[in-house]
């Protein structure tokens, strides 16, 4: 059986903080555990250390939550040009080890396609990762959202959509009994996971991909549990009462790829390969919300060939992203 020793291993979806960005976060989206802070803030030796006793050799960094998505459009723009600008510093400084998806100020969409370009023509990103909404209701789906598919597709890379704090209405009347003792319950336990495979599910139905057929989205937690679900959904919006005949299985197993972050089960990677195929499938810790060896321990358990691991831990992602 072949060893993670001897395979690249590329984790893509680590995330750091950036200090003028998080000087704009308020409320929920401000508290980080104390623990965290200083692998947020780290860019160099702290995260090199950590990615090396874990036996990783690539991270593919992106702003954590909620990122820029909260900022408003005449503050975005400058901040997400800057926060880039240093993200990108940290990239060359260790430019085989460190690659990276862009901020983007979504609450601008023309100026959010415009940084999109720029990040990868000038700076080498990868892609971009957007976190929810922007605002408590821009979701993706939305027309006036459509210039950032457009670019990504022009540009060929893709958005990978993460979750954020769901909206407070959701959380009130779902959750509120039970969020003062498990406050995860809002977040990766739950609540990242509906907010986050909603808005898939409503670009998917939007027509986005008629009018950008090659672009390209990554979700990550294996998914948000669409796979799981993919079947139901897709018969479901095809009874006789749905008037639009959505393809939801051939939209989602055409136009997303997804990753492992958080979510380390060998029976929910055989799930997520026997509904969209391991070439869609890539390797990801989420860093540092989730430990390194934490996900990097759970790979010589993956009942997989030698060929479909090799896929698994950096060929799906040196496809998609040309690393």
């Amino acid at each position: 059986m072949i060893t993670q020793d001897q395979l690249r291993v590329i984790a893509l979806e680590e995330h750091y903080w950036d200090y003028e960005v998080e000087t704009h976060f308020k409320g929920r989206d401000s508290s980080r555990r104390n623990a965290l802070m200083d692998r947020l803030h780290d860019l160099g030796e702290l995260r090199l250390k950590e990615m090396d006793e874990a036996g990783i050799d690539v991270q593919v960094l992106s702003h954590g939550a909620p990122s820029l998505q909260r900022v408003d459009a005449e503050s975005a723009v400058a901040l997400a040009k800057s926060a880039n600008d240093r993200l990108a510093e940290a990239c060359r400084a260790n430019p085989e080890r460190l690659f990276a998806f862009a901020a983007l100020p979504t609450a601008n969409p023309k100026a959010a396609a415009d940084e999109l370009e720029r990040a990868v023509k000038r700076l080498g990103f990868r892609g971009a990762m957007i976190h929810g909404p922007t605002g408590t209701d821009g979701w993706l789906d939305k027309k006036e959202y459509w210039p950032i598919f457009e670019r990504a597709e022009a540009l060929n890379v893709p958005i990978y959509l993460h979750p954020s704090w769901p909206h407070k209405n959701f959380l009130e009347t779902y959750l509120s009994d039970y969020l003062e003792e498990y406050p995860a319950l809002g977040g990766p336990a739950w609540g990242y996971t509906i907010e986050t495979a909603t808005h898939a599910l409503r670009i998917i139905l939007s027509g986005v991909f008629d009018k950008y057929p090659n672009a390209k989205m990554i979700l990550g937690h294996l998914g948000e549990s669409i796979p799981f679900s993919l079947w139901r959904i897709n018969q479901a919006l095809n009874r006789i009462e749905n008037t639009g005949g959505a393809s939801f299985r051939e939209i989602f197993s055409k136009h997303f790829w997804i990753t492992t972050s958080g979510n380390f089960s060998n029976p929910a990677l055989l799930c997520c390969m026997m509904e969209i195929g391991i070439d869609r499938i890539m390797f990801s810790v989420d860093y540092p919300f989730v430990e390194n060896n934490e996900a990097t321990s759970w790979i010589p358990t993956i009942p997989l060939c030698e060929e479909d691991i090799s896929k698994l831990l950096h060929r799906n992602a040196e496809t998609l992203l040309k690393l």
